[in-house]
């Protein structure tokens, strides 16, 4: 469904239709913007799939070029397509917003419309400068997803970070240098620790600093005990507290 009917006449505000539906189409999707020459594939009836997408949409946004009353003689003609998409608009009570075509394009006048479209000049317009094309379409956007409620709005969805990329770290009191990262993945080499206070984890199992831990049957504690599980090959040794002077004195 098109929930939102560009009407344009060519040669007169066919490129800022073209923009509107390029800009439209990616905050709101391409399926909820119609516009004649994209919207409707070759082979396909015109007449038809036209006045079907008209009658089906929510907002018709009728883009009015410096030279669209001028074409007085077309706009006369009941047959004209930008008049009759804007007629069929009337008649569904479609909501039609004008959108003034440039700095040249003034507010329509009763006077030079036909009768039947002489309702156009009472409905509030919205200026387009060209001269500034981004405010123009952001502007434009913002105004249709206010009348269009129902649309979902992917820039805001673009917008919004990622669960899966949000982190959240935790530390208290730290003495020393303290990096924090992600995962890892693969070897690390090259550790280095300062300052640290407490028990440091760099690989799998569990760690025993200062408590009593019994294993195998063996009870094993003391000052600064540090308790090894699983199979060791080869030996091991600690040394702790400060040095013993009687190894300078050979006794």
């Amino acid at each position: 469904m098109h929930e939102v009917f560009i009407n344009y006449r060519t040669g007169d505000g066919e490129k800022t239709a073209a923009l509107l539906d390029q800009e439209l189409s990616r905050r709101f999707g391409p399926q909820h913007i119609f516009r004649a020459s994209k919207s409707i594939p070759p082979g396909e009836a015109y007449p038809e799939k036209l006045l079907a997408a008209l009658r089906g949409s929510a907002l018709l946004l009728a883009v009015v070029g410096p030279d669209w009353t001028n074409s007085r003689t077309r706009l006369n003609d009941p047959e004209d397509w930008v008049r009759r998409e804007i007629e069929e608009a009337f008649a569904c009570e479609v909501p039609v917003v004008p959108v003034l075509d440039g700095r040249k394009t003034n507010r329509l006048n009763k006077a030079h419309l036909p009768r039947e479209l002489a309702r156009l000049a009472d409905l509030q317009s919205v200026p387009f400068d060209t001269h500034d094309t981004a405010a123009g379409v952001g502007r434009i956007g913002d105004l249709v997803a206010e009348m269009v409620p129902g649309l979902r709005d992917l820039s805001k969805d673009e917008a919004a970070p990622r669960a899966q990329d949000t982190v959240t770290n935790s530390i208290g009191d730290v003495s020393g240098t303290a990096v924090q990262s992600r995962d890892f993945t693969g070897d690390v080499g090259g550790t280095v620790i300062k300052g640290s206070h407490g028990p440091v984890h760099t690989g799998h199992g569990h760690i025993y600093q200062n408590s009593r831990h019994v294993s195998g049957g063996r009870h094993i504690s003391g000052d600064g005990m540090t308790y090894f599980e699983g199979d060791h090959h080869g030996n091991i040794q600690h040394r702790f507290g400060e040095p013993d002077e009687r190894e300078d004195d050979g006794r």
